[in-house]
């Protein structure tokens, strides 16, 4: 299919495609007319791929699990090596959301000074 037709097809844009090709997230395959021919599959893979960044990973690490995803909520094909990437991402953001907590209170110590 092409990029059009897999844009419509999962609600992503053109743009936002051929950057996940750039990645390294989404392959796709040149017809003879040098156009983007992505095979039925990668409606899943979008699927997955936006699912994955809605849960905060970036781009590097969702190249690390996706081989791992199956479906489209995904599903994993667990092993030690993907709990201990994805546990230490859960537990960067548990730092990050710690360190704002830390930020929030400071900044609004200092609304309550005259």
């Amino acid at each position: 299919m092409l990029i059009g037709e897999l844009s419509r097809r999962t609600g992503v844009s053109a743009r936002s495609l051929r950057y996940y090709e750039a990645q390294g997230l989404l392959s796709a395959g040149r017809g003879a007319n040098g156009y983007r021919a992505y095979a039925e599959e990668a409606v899943v893979t979008v699927t997955q791929i936006r699912a994955l960044l809605r849960a905060g990973l970036t781009t590097e690490v969702i190249a690390q699990v996706l081989p791992c995803a199956r479906g489209e909520g995904p599903v994993f094909d667990w092993c030690a090596e993907l709990r201990e990437i994805l546990g230490g991402e859960l537990a960067g953001m548990d730092d990050r959301i710690e360190a704002l907590r830390l930020n929030r209170g400071a900044l609004a110590e200092l609304l309550t000074k005259p």
